[in-house]
């Protein structure tokens, strides 16, 4: 995987641009679709002319546009990419990360127990079938933890359904629009000033509870704290946002999944994820420590296989709300 210089005509549309060029499968839209809170998230667009994301960096607001192209004789695999506003060159700066090249999948083996334990029924063909179809999964690594956290703690204790227009509404409401030739309507989210800013009459009338709002402005009061929690290992990051009260295993695993490409990350706790996976691997439902159970013999790759699975198409039936059950306690 290597980044190299983009075709001039590219470069010179965007305040910055480059290429980045991997051996072998890669599919955009797999790798990255775990950012997307549904699709009318305000900081992202999926058009056919590429991704479109709006973010904010050390250096400033950016709007980042990526294309995958054709696959090159060679099998090489391209994603060219331009960026727009102040934080041009630290969005392109972090482009290889974004796009897993860190998530190296060499040592995962579907079909074999990485940690030595059995596997408790017979399970690897289904798991060894989700990867042959999809060779170019990645695990992304955005690095940005309080983009990641915000979402997530207004996931808690309520539907993903309502939990993501309440988010919409904010982002609406305290976001900056996007620099550049942005789509309409993308946006920057809320800065951690600005969501610190937002009034308890605007967080009631987005359907966010009192709890939620105050896990909220708890984190953020520790903002810079917070985003250096991206440069340490996945382990320690997650204890100390746990150390928030009412951010729970739930929430760190959620975040981190998104913001460090934790490849074990396991949202333990979650209403439908321990059913979901029950329901692909078995045909039955289970919870968590069935869950947990099945998944154990690929311990250090739970969250590679938990992404596989997504992309089969399988399906729980599912009812009620999404619910952290950690998080609720305040663990």
């Amino acid at each position: 995987m290597s980044l190299v210089e983009p075709p001039s005509a590219v470069a010179d549309a965007a305040d910055g641009a480059t290429r980045w060029v991997t051996d072998g499968p890669y599919d955009l839209h797999q790798t990255l679709g775990i950012l997307l809170r549904s699709n009318s998230d305000p900081s992202i667009a999926v058009h056919p002319d590429g991704w479109w994301m709006a973010f904010s960096t050390v250096d400033g607001p950016v709007t980042l546009r990526l294309v995958q192209g054709p696959p090159e004789v060679s099998g090489a695999q391209v994603i060219d990419a331009q960026a727009w506003g102040p934080g041009a060159a630290s969005a392109l700066d972090n482009l290889s990360a974004l796009l897993g090249e860190g998530d190296s999948w060499s040592d995962f083996d579907a079909g074999t127990s990485p940690s030595g334990t059995p596997f408790p029924t017979p399970l690897p063909h289904h798991v060894l079938e989700a990867r042959r179809r999809n060779k170019g999964l990645r695990l992304p690594s955005t690095g940005r933890i309080v983009d990641s956290l915000v979402p997530t703690i207004l996931e808690q204790k309520v539907t993903v359904i309502e939990a993501r227009r309440g988010y919409r509404y904010l982002v609406r409401r305290y976001g900056s629009v996007a620099p550049g030739p942005a789509p309409e309507g993308l946006l920057v989210a809320p800065s951690p000033t600005d969501w610190l800013a937002v009034p308890s009459w605007e967080w009631h009338k987005a359907g966010v509870g009192p709890q939620r709002s105050a896990t909220v402005m708890r984190a953020l009061r520790s903002a810079v704290a917070l985003e250096r929690l991206a440069l340490l290992p996945s382990a320690e990051a997650s204890a100390k946002l746990q150390t928030i009260p009412g951010v729970g295993q739930w929430t760190a695993a959620e975040v981190l999944q998104r913001t460090h490409g934790c490849s074990d990350s396991i949202a333990v706790g979650d209403y439908h994820l321990a059913k979901f996976v029950g329901f692909a691997l078995t045909g039955q439902r289970t919870d968590d420590a069935g869950m947990l159970a099945l998944l154990e013999p690929w311990r250090g790759h739970r969250q590679r296989v938990v992404r596989l699975l997504g992309l089969t198409g399988a399906r729980a039936p599912r009812f009620g709300a999404r619910m952290s059950i950690q998080d609720h306690r305040g663990h």
